[in-house]
């Protein structure tokens, strides 16, 4: 008698097979058998018995970039991740998170990571638990946590910077003892059973001071005697994030990493600014494979993209005089007062405050635009744009703008696709998706809590690219799966999960593929003191199992907390290729 079977499913095991219909059978933690119904070789039967005709079955979703460092500490059910079919998330992503912690840097680390990464600082003030300084202690402590589905982490560069030299870490060189130091604590964390390390060298990624973060100028020595320590650790994964506009000069330095037998990887974006770069990127990874070099890059699964209302960072109006003045009173009288005649005239009249280069472009480029309906649109065309529309209506764009973040009361939103969306389509996500050298990444799962909405990106990946994309080629099914199950987890060397066959991990989605769908985005003020945040749901979820456990029936967490916190390589079923 086993103790699930999942019986007459669609299995997608995660190799990139094509699907076949089969049985599933688990005991304990495992996979234990998977075979054709009523063969020679029928599974028996289950204690639970679960019916998953019509439905696809799948490993569980591992998403290799997330943010919960913070979120960890304080919710087991790590949602939007639990509610989009993931089982094992990995954090201490783009260089910031909170380990090691001197007890004099809390507030320091909280900045950091509500600048880069737009969540509420007051949210990680009161949210955090803190019970740790190095970045042992941190995993201790989150391996005592009951939560629901598995974590893992990295050494994120900012705070052993921010440990061993202060707030001078985001100013100068460090000497060659301070290297040392760092190096010791990259290799301690990684032998306590952190994943890998990350940094930042983005000018996109400032503290809530508006400072470059610590090492974005670190010299190439010091990542060169970080990547020794990964060596002399035997594992881990150098997560580095690069200059967009300057991609290809990185690769000077990552050649350097991988000839120490450290495997990088880095965040491979489209800007508007530089939209063919991406293909030099693409000739220096092919040529970094050849030359036996373990370079990758990780991509979005769609546009990075920016979505955007009167309650959240980003719109054409946060910087108008009397939004702002609005926007400190509460929620429900702004979204009032903006819906008036005449606070609608006084703030279309204004000149808006200077928000930088970047912030500018964001609020003032019409024609990426997107005002969203009943469902969003996550590969619009031109003439939906803001623009466009004010063309035809033969209307300012700014007033176009204005009424359309006034429709549904206030809270309707506009969907403005920031990076990989300088071709008007996602055809250039697919060429990535495509090619050997690329990962499935960059959900942000976690992050950007009022600005972008893409931890559901999971969920995104199989019905838009497999069923019902409109403006393009499609991708397979099976590599959609596979690129999300088996292949993010082995590239962070997790080979007992990713794959239905016997002995691996029983992390199992059953999915109604037919209605698989997202909810819309909405904002929520649902994190620790009240905190703002954008949210969006899935439908068609039946079950997901973790650990063999179940732990979402029917879209809805079902109160159960198998996971565990994930430390340091896990090794493949005996035998497994």
């Amino acid at each position: 008698m086993h103790d699930v079977v999942i019986r007459n499913g669609l299995v997608f095991d995660g190799t990139g097979a094509p699907g076949r219909e089969a049985d599933v059978a688990i005991d304990g933690e495992r996979v234990v058998a998977v075979a054709a119904p009523g063969g020679a070789d029928a599974i028996g039967p289950g204690r639970r018995e679960v019916d998953a005709r019509g439905k696809i079955v799948t490993p569980g979703f591992v998403d290799m970039h997330t943010h919960y460092d913070a979120q960890a500490s304080w919710d087991p059910y790590l949602t939007p991740s639990v509610w989009h079919g993931c089982t094992t998330v990995i954090m201490g992503n783009c260089g910031v998170g909170f380990a090691p912690a001197a007890p004099d840097k809390h507030d320091y680390l909280i900045g950091l990571m509500e600048g880069v990464e737009d969540i509420p600082g007051s949210a990680m003030h009161e949210g955090i638990r803190w019970g740790w300084e190095s970045f042992p202690e941190f995993l201790d402590v989150l391996d005592a946590q009951p939560r629901v589905l598995d974590v893992g982490t990295q050494v994120p560069h900012c705070p052993v910077r921010a440990y061993v030299m202060g707030e001078r870490g985001n100013e100068v060189d460090a000497s060659p003892e301070e290297v040392a130091a760092m190096a010791r604590i990259v290799e301690d964390g990684l032998r306590a059973g952190a994943l890998g390390f990350s940094t930042s060298r983005t000018s996109l990624h400032k503290t809530i001071d508006g400072e470059l973060v610590p090492g974005t100028h670190a010299a190439v020595a010091e990542l060169m005697e970080i990547g020794r320590a990964m060596r002399r650790a035997g594992h881990g994964v150098f997560q580095n994030v690069i200059e967009h506009t300057d991609a290809p000069k990185a690769f000077g330095y990552m050649r350097e990493l991988a000839a120490l037998g450290v495997r990088v990887v880095f965040n491979l974006n489209q800007t508007d600014w530089a939209p063919e770069l991406w293909r030099e990127c693409l000739r220096q990874l092919d040529a970094c494979a050849a030359d036996g070099l373990d370079v990758w890059a990780q991509a979005a699964g769609r546009s990075i993209g920016v979505l955007m209302g009167w309650e959240l960072t980003a719109h054409p109006f946060a910087t108008h005089p009397t939004f702002v003045e609005l926007a400190r009173g509460p929620r429900a009288e702004l979204l009032a007062a903006l819906r008036r005649p005449e606070v609608r005239a006084r703030i279309l009249a204004e000149a808006p405050g200077d928000a930088g280069p970047f912030g500018n472009f964001i609020m003032r480029a019409f024609s990426k635009m997107y005002p969203q309906g009943d469902a969003i649109d996550y590969e619009p065309t031109a003439d939906d744009s803001v623009a466009a529309r004010a063309k035809r209506l033969g209307k300012p764009p700014l007033e176009v703008a204005y009424d359309a973040l006034c429709a549904r009361d206030g809270k309707a939103l506009m969907y403005f696709p920031l990076f990989n969306y300088a071709y008007g389509d996602l055809s250039m996500t697919r060429e990535l998706h495509l090619h050997p050298r690329i990962k499935m990444g960059l959900s942000d799962a976690g992050a950007h809590c009022g600005a972008i909405c893409d931890g559901g990106m999971p969920t995104f990946m199989l019905p838009h690219w497999t069923r019902d994309r409109r403006r393009g080629d499609r991708l397979p099914l099976p590599l959609v799966v596979q690129r999300q199950t088996r292949d993010t987890a082995w590239f962070y060397g997790l080979r007992d999960r990713g794959v239905l066959a016997p002995g691996y991990r029983a992390d199992v989605n059953v999915i109604d593929y037919d209605h698989l769908a997202f909810a819309d985005p909405e904002v929520a003020y649902d994190l620790p003191a009240g905190g703002r945040r954008l949210v969006q749901r899935a439908r068609g979820y039946d079950l997901t199992l973790c650990r063999g456990v179940a732990i979402v029936e029917g879209g809805e967490p079902t109160g159960a907390l198998p996971g565990r916190l994930v430390r340091g390589p896990q090794a493949g079923p005996a035998g497994a290729a």
